[in-house]
């Protein structure tokens, strides 16, 4: 395929020309499941009584190739995410010269912080003291500027549940981002969830957002620039805007269920 899709200015007649035939399909497709996620975000923003431009769409293009990623930019996208490094990687190298703003947000292993910071600008899933060293760590060695860093919370950890699951529970949250926001090479941007699936919130996603609501104000009243509150997927994004979500991280609805690759 050509290169030209993975330039600096993607969009535009010169980047609709460069499209194969298979490609032209592909970015119309993408474009109009853009369409209905946008008008989603939309209308859950009117209804919540909040600007549309409060709310930013981070397409998760795991398991999709490099080349779905370029078509996006092309329509539009600025933010995407990656959930595991050794397919984040190489698609973020291929697409290094896109105007694209890199967010990890699945489970880091402190064996993968160094690539990770090679890339991400924001990490969504950071949980645990160790990690906070290893990332301070690559970052500062990188010499790259600040990264930015979410606290992920288990909500179901609140009620003894998901013991093993990726996440902190709301008790631990404010030693975590104190941790953070006082560690070199690191900026505090907020909190992350993805709606429980045990304990009493589980299959009650507006519930679960709004107790994240009360955690990332408490975390704000602590540190105010840390405004990010990262929740809400393709299936629960109105309830997630309804409570205060600024981000929203939406894959399926996006990229569609087709055979993803391996």
């Amino acid at each position: 395929m050509t290169n030209d899709i993975y330039g600096p200015f993607p969009g535009g007649a010169e980047f609709l020309r460069a499209l194969t035939e298979g490609q032209r399909a592909r970015y119309e497709e993408l474009g109009a499941n853009l369409d209905v996620v946008e008008r989603r975000i939309a209308d859950a923003c009117a209804a919540a009584g909040r600007p549309r431009e409060s709310v930013t769409l981070i397409v998760v293009t795991k398991t999709y190739p490099a080349e779905d990623t370029a078509l996006l930019a092309g329509l539009g996208v600025t933010d995407v995410a990656e959930n595991r490094d050794q397919d984040a990687a190489p698609k973020a190298e291929q697409c290094r010269n896109l105007p694209l703003d890199w967010h990890f947000v699945g489970q880091l292993q402190t064996n993968k912080v160094r690539s990770v910071v090679r890339y991400a600008n924001h990490v969504h899933s950071v949980d645990r003291l160790r990690l906070v060293e290893s990332l301070s760590a690559a970052v500062l060695k990188s010499e790259r500027p600040e990264l930015g860093c979410l606290v992920q919370v288990a909500l179901d950890k609140e009620q003894g549940e998901g013991a093993h699951r990726a996440g902190v529970g709301p008790e631990d949250v404010a030693e975590l981002t104190d941790a953070i926001a006082d560690t070199p090479g690191l900026r505090l941007d907020g909190v992350m969830t993805v709606a429980p699936l045990a304990g009493p919130l589980a299959g009650d996603p507006a519930r679960a957002f709004d107790r994240l609501t009360e955690i990332a104000t408490a975390v704000r009243a602590a540190h105010p620039a840390a405004t990010m509150v990262s929740a809400g997927m393709s299936g629960d994004l109105e309830q997630a805007i309804a409570a205060g979500a600024t981000h929203v991280r939406v894959g399926t609805a996006v990229l569609g269920v087709r055979s993803p690759l391996r």
